[in-house]
């Protein structure tokens, strides 16, 4: 089976907004819509990752079709993801006791050991990889995967509820954050307020991938071309409608990965696959606009981890106390216009840096698996 083209730039598509929001030189310098709503609501940022989620769901059914993975593999994908998230976690502070004087190997001990975050991006999708595919194998038809993934929705909507019904989204004081607390614990954490990528989060992740399988299945599916978008269209105002009449008593969070926010989003991501096939099968060519994003969707987790590993190289990366990171936005682009859209043009150029690596890739058809 050939690679499909709509997937690919879908996932290329997440990549680069994530790349793109990772970018930012100062987040109080930069448009609120490419910074991570802090807790209710939702922007561009917050888009990115649940997009590949549900591409990750597609590429699911895509590989699927071809052949049944085994249990073991589905454990060591999951394992392998997971590790790589440890190893990004630590990383920060290994660019620091190699580029830092003044950071001995006691302080990265205490930061990079006993002070770990132990879940992250890649922790996320090791674990909605693995129940997603888990329940898959399991359930196999779709009317019982789409029945799972309501369900997962509905118990986590209810933990929230059942934990504290006066004021179950309360920042100080909900489910996420009790379950955060208990593992891995208040030391492990991104913030005091809830690890954005959490455990208890993974109910809902997990039903954005089995949304994005059931699309993927529709896309490899033998029906006409029309009958596909049609259930595509259809679906994806389902899931809209779904995710405002669910917003009245869940907040749209990306922080909690709450109900409405894997409903909505799994939404906007259907619209974005119909956005693409039309222009793909009725402009021809709008292909030469798409295919730089087709071209990193070929490889998303290995430019995902490659960006990463280099941004944190240089902010952490000095000259005279300042990272060159910093230094280059500061020096260039910070007043052009505003300091906003500085940080906006330096965050583009930073992303779009690394299309030509992509295109090389692409064009040898080197395909980096992870």
């Amino acid at each position: 089976m050939h690679r499909i083209y709509s997937l690919d730039v879908l996932r290329g598509l997440a990549i680069f907004i994530m790349i793109l929001v990772d970018a930012p030189p100062d987040l109080e310098k930069i448009y609120p819509i490419l910074v991570h709503a802090s807790w209710a609501g939702l922007t561009l940022a917050d888009l990115a990752f649940p997009g590949f989620v549900f591409a990750m769901g597609m590429s699911a059914a895509v590989s699927m079709a071809r052949r049944d993975p085994s249990t073991r593999k589905i454990l060591k994908r999951a394992a392998i993801l997971f590790a790589l998230g440890i190893l990004f976690n630590i990383m920060p502070y290994l660019w620091a006791l190699l580029l830092w004087d003044n950071f001995t190997g006691a302080e990265f001990f205490n930061q990079a050991i006993i002070q770990l975050r132990v879940f992250g991006i890649l922790q996320r999708l090791a674990l909605t990889y693995l129940f997603a595919m888990l329940l898959i194998r399991a359930i196999k038809n779709d009317a019982g995967i789409l029945i799972a993934a309501f369900a997962l929705l509905i118990l986590s909507s209810l933990g929230y509820h059942i934990y504290a019904p006066d004021n179950p989204f309360a920042q100080e004081h909900n489910i996420s954050r009790a379950v955060d607390y208990i593992f891995p614990g208040v030391n492990h954490i991104y913030e005091e307020f809830n690890d954005p990528e959490g455990l208890y989060g993974t109910f809902a992740s997990v039903a954005s991938m089995l949304f994005g399988f059931l699309a993927g299945r529709n896309l490899i599916d033998r029906a006409n071309q029309r009958d596909k978008i049609f259930l595509l269209i259809a679906a994806g105002a389902i899931f809209l409608i779904a995710g405002g009449v669910w917003s009245q008593f869940d907040i749209i969070a990306k922080r909690l990965w709450t109900a409405p926010f894997a409903l909505i989003t799994t939404a906007i991501e259907i619209f974005f696959l119909l956005a693409i096939t039309y222009l793909h099968d009725k402009i021809p060519k709008s292909k030469k606009f798409l295919q730089p994003l087709c071209a990193i969707g070929m490889n998303p987790l290995f430019f995902f981890l490659l960006s990463n590993i280099m941004l944190n190289f240089f902010r952490i990366l000095q000259v005279d106390g300042t990272g060159i990171y910093f230094l280059a936005y500061e020096n260039i682009f910070e007043h052009l216009i505003s300091p906003a859209f500085g940080a906006t043009i330096f965050c583009l150029l930073w992303t779009l840096s690394w299309l030509p690596l992509a295109e090389i890739l692409y064009r040898l058809k080197v395909v980096i698996k992870i």
